[in-house]
């Protein structure tokens, strides 16, 4: 399909799950490709996950296309070196084109023939098609009150935590009670330090139900299939995703029974440099119970309709233990008194797609403006981003539907 030698059919930005799946079906279908990576295989994993990190997905579904576990522990979790391995080992065995520390500076048009201009660390790069996979979740958000705290406290995002004893003595404010949030409150209180965490409106996943990993559940139900439309449609948002322990359930009521101290949403700095929380600390509490019920009725109703001989639910003592909130609510902590010495921001992240010079395929905040993962740009795509298309869109297990429907669209383009 390439007429001239120097133009590739294809080039893919970023060497992580998200591209190699690309990569792999691009090879299948014999197109010339690249794939141009800032850093090492698994970058971003390798950098931005904490030591006890490990996937949430189980062991079955953590496979890239064409790949099957066949291993001992369906139901188990790959550490974050594990995963990079598993990428690693993909990328080999499928001789796949990875070009490491090729940082990619511009996209632009390349002014011929609707080809692509590809400027790097390492020389410009001419391609028919452009596959951006380099991710969203990557760049961490900090609110904007973060310049205001007091200035001896230590910050850090959670994308640059390893473990408790890389941070300096003292309490701990864990800000956000999502996926991160709660795991590494979680892991800084199995250190034996003091853990304040300041929560947020987010749902809940039993880690196990009903004798399965709550995901095989999901992805066999339909779950996880339902539309991106649909999800805004019902929530007016994307939502973040519910907190799920890797190895057990997480709630906010099993992570205060084990002394972490739980607050309202972070709302800012006080006159005098208190820190401010508001007053919704229980409303919290019950939106992750409600989440986590709704969710499990879906399941009771997918195995009835089905007549699935499953198990019968018990109870999940991680959502089963009192909640030992502060009685009176903390709406104001003074750092000092306190004795909180660190900030772990766990409020979220955005993709870094500065370097695209495309008009129309960015929007006014710089987020990939696309259908399914095509852009408007003729021969412009993105793959592994978070909500995409459906909820599972930016999960592992999405990769191999997701790299084939792409892939056949730039068959079609070139």
């Amino acid at each position: 399909m390439t007429s001239n030698a120097n133009v590739l059919d294809a080039v893919v930005v970023g060497a992580g799950w998200a591209g190699l799946g690309i990569s792999h079906s691009l090879a299948r279908r014999g197109l010339s490709h690249r794939i141009l990576e800032r850093g090492r295989i698994g970058e971003t994993w390798r950098t931005q996950r904490w030591d006890s990190f490990r996937m949430n997905t189980p062991n079955v579904q953590t496979v890239m296309p064409g790949d099957c576990y066949d291993g001992s522990d369906p139901s188990g979790t790959l550490t974050r070196n594990e995963f990079v391995a598993l990428l690693e080992d993909f990328a080999r065995r499928n001789g796949l084109p990875v070009e490491p520390d090729t940082a990619v500076t511009e996209l632009a048009s390349g002014h011929k023939n609707g080809e692509y201009r590809l400027t790097t660390s390492r020389g410009t790069v001419l391609a028919r098609n452009v596959v951006i996979a380099s991710g969203d979740l990557n760049r961490p958000v900090r609110p904007i009150w973060a310049d205001s705290l007091p200035p001896g406290l230590c910050q850090i995002d959670a994308s640059d935590y390893r473990s408790a004893a890389d941070l300096p003595g003292g309490a701990v404010l864990v800000v956000g009670g999502g996926q991160s949030g709660g795991q590494i409150a979680e892991d800084l209180a199995e250190a034996g330090r003091t853990v304040f965490l300041a929560t947020s409106r987010v749902g809940r996943l039993s880690r196990s139900y009903r004798g399965r990993h709550i995901m095989m559940w999901l992805v066999e139900s339909g779950f996880l299939d339902v539309r991106r439309e649909e999800i805004i449609r019902l929530a007016e948002r994307i939502p973040a995703r519910g907190l799920l322990g890797a190895e057990h359930t997480i709630s906010l009521q099993a992570l205060s029974a084990r002394g972490i101290v739980l607050l309202g949403r972070f709302a800012g700095v006080e006159e005098g440099g208190c820190l401010s929380f508001a007053d919704d600390l229980e409303a919290h509490v019950r939106f992750a119970d409600d989440a986590s019920a709704n969710v499990k009725r879906y399941i009771d109703e997918y195995i009835s309709r089905s007549g699935i001989d499953a198990p019968v639910s018990e109870p999940d003592p991680a959502e089963t233990v009192a909640a030992h909130l502060p009685n009176p609510t903390i709406r104001s902590l003074d750092v000092a008194v306190s004795g909180i010495t660190t900030v772990v921001w766990c409020t979220g992240f955005r993709g870094d797609f500065s370097w695209v010079n495309l008009p129309g395929v960015l929007d006014s905040q710089g987020r990939p403006v696309h259908e399914d993962g095509v852009a408007a740009q003729p021969g412009i795509y993105f793959a592994g981003l978070d909500f995409a298309s459906t909820r599972k869109s930016g999960i592992i297990l999405a990769i191999a539907e997701e790299a084939h429907r792409l892939v056949e669209h730039i068959v079609g383009h070139s």
